[in-house]
């Protein structure tokens, strides 16, 4: 783990594993959601390693130990400064996971910057916010995304688990499969979820999805309140490389419900 200064912002890097010099392939860049630190997604990376694979996940800005923009940004600038990072890290070509907000992001790294994306994994993410491509998901849960009180407010988060997360948070909001440790000790700042949340407004990647060149697995919960399967598949139709899996009875948090099954389909797919 280390911290890098690129592009205004001081960023928190995690790199994990070893790189497979021999199969000449890249690592993988995970990519959280809303709010999200690295360190939630720990559990499916010590998979993806168990499969010998090298991962890179950071805190956005304004998120977990990383600094925040001084002023917010689109996504094209959001993944201007992911680029950097790499830079930074000496990468050149990385495969990139996305995860939600995530996913959105990963979209357009390969839509901005298709040499340095060699394949792509979208995972509870959809096409663009609802009314530019993107189907709704449960009133109640995309009212619950519109503060980051689940990230500041044990009590809260385990009365709104089930109905925002679906899947195994139903069944056990406190368990540590949904990262309630990392959730609570590396909260977003309020400038930095604020600024997540102005970057995916008005967004959408309809125009150019069948231009995307690159191989795309696209996983979907049917059991997710925010981005219903049906996005997965919107996903799948306009991205001509893209296949799809559905994660039965998984939630929006199915990689960290299911690491290891998770983990073992992204290995074989990269």
């Amino acid at each position: 783990m280390r911290f890098v200064d690129v592009d205004g912002v001081r960023l928190l890097t995690c790199v994990r594993g070893l790189r497979s010099d021999t199969a000449q392939l890249p690592p993988l860049l995970i990519i959280t959601g809303l709010g999200a630190s690295l360190q939630m997604g720990e559990p499916f990376e010590r998979a993806l390693t168990a499969h010998g694979w090298q991962t890179i996940s950071f805190d956005a800005p304004g998120v977990g130990e990383s600094t925040g923009y001084r002023w917010p940004r689109r996504m094209p600038g959001i993944v201007r400064t992911i680029e950097k990072m790499l830079d930074a890290l000496g990468f050149d070509q990385v495969d990139v996971l996305g995860v939600s907000l995530g996913g959105v992001i990963a979209q357009q790294f390969a839509h901005q910057a298709p040499a340095r994306v060699r394949r792509l994994v979208l995972a509870a993410t959809g096409p663009g916010v609802v009314g530019l491509g993107g189907v709704p998901g449960s009133p109640k849960a995309l009212l619950a995304l519109a503060t980051r009180r689940r990230y500041t407010s044990p009590d809260y988060y385990r009365r709104i688990a089930g109905d925002l997360y679906g899947g195994e948070a139903r069944k056990d909001p406190d368990g540590l499969m949904h990262g309630s440790i990392a959730r609570f000790s590396k909260a977003p700042s309020l400038g930095g979820y604020l600024g997540q949340l102005y970057a995916i407004s008005f967004w959408t990647a309809i125009p150019w999805l069948r231009s995307l060149t690159q191989p795309t697995l696209v996983l979907a919960g049917d059991d997710d309140p925010i981005i219903p399967v049906a996005n997965g598949r919107i996903l799948t139709k306009c991205i001509p490389t893209a296949r799809m899996h559905i994660v039965r009875g998984g939630g929006h948090l199915f990689l960290l419900e299911r690491p290891t099954e998770i983990a073992r389909l992204v290995a074989e797919f990269l």
